[in-house]
């Protein structure tokens, strides 16, 4: 891949996993949109980052916001990768409690805008984008890097919006594939275990302890700059599609409930 001439959309760019990947980008030669809710820290970023960084605010449900974001992608180079990277797990209520009082389907709504039809939209407006660009040697054209969790398999109490929405990432990244090979655009997934992101870092010490000694090897959190390399993997590996990649140190999660990450 031509770096020097590639652009590419991170959605949540501004976080602990897409500004990781938006650095990264940046430093093998290409030019990035920070996509992100919060104007001030994606300027910050873009700033950071330099000429070859631009931040547009915004919500990932926002078809103008987004259609302007590729917009400016385009203005930076061949736009041919696109890395969802809103990923907050957020502990809500139980589906009901020990008193009778059901979920609230207004936060459940809430829960699924954020971490599954936003990742979708960014998803299909960028392949749509992606079209019409020219043909690599592979007849490829772009890539979407949508980010699940460990959750989407191993979902803990108080995060059964959370799961869910993780799940159908997982589980559209390969109907997704299929659904855009004929126009030379590949799908696939990270699913995250425990990251060092600031929110995690902020937690109290003795969920920390009890999350790294579940993780088999190594024995410690991941680095946002981990799911930045393997971003970078699955851009230099054009036979890799329709997959969800666990990057978690082969954890195991006995807890059953993630309250105390409670914002």
């Amino acid at each position: 891949m031509d770096w020097s001439n590639t652009s590419a959309l991170v959605s949540g760019g501004a976080g602990g996993l897409g500004g990781a990947t938006c650095r990264r980008l940046v430093e093998l030669g290409a030019a990035v949109v920070v996509f992100e809710h919060d104007g001030e820290r994606a300027r910050a970023l873009a700033d950071e980052l330099g000429p070859r960084a631009v931040a547009c605010q915004g919500d990932h449900n926002d078809d103008a916001a987004l259609l302007a974001a590729i917009e400016e992608a385009r203005c930076l180079g061949s736009f041919r990768i696109n890395v969802n990277a809103v990923a907050v797990a957020i502990p809500t209520p139980p589906t009901a409690s020990p008193d009778g009082e059901p979920h609230d389907m207004g936060i459940f709504r809430t829960m699924i805008d954020m971490h599954l039809n936003g990742p979708f939209n960014v998803s299909r407006l960028s392949a749509a984008a992606f079209a019409a660009n020219e043909p690599d040697a592979d007849g490829q054209r772009g890539l979407i890097i949508n980010t699940s969790s460990t959750a989407a398999l191993d979902g803990q109490a108080r995060q059964v919006a959370y799961a869910a929405a993780k799940a159908a990432i997982s589980g559209m990244t390969l109907a997704m594939a299929r659904d855009l090979a004929p126009i030379g655009v590949r799908a696939c997934a990270i699913a995250p275990g425990p990251i060092l992101t600031p929110r995690l870092a902020s937690a109290p010490p003795e969920l920390k302890a009890e999350l790294v000694r579940n993780v088999a090897f190594p024995k410690r959190f991941g680095h946002p700059e981990e799911y930045a390399t393997l971003v970078e993997a699955i851009v230099r590996t054009p036979f890799l599609n329709g997959q969800t990649i666990r990057l978690d140190g082969a954890l195991s999660t006995p807890l059953t409930e993630m309250s105390p990450l409670k914002a």
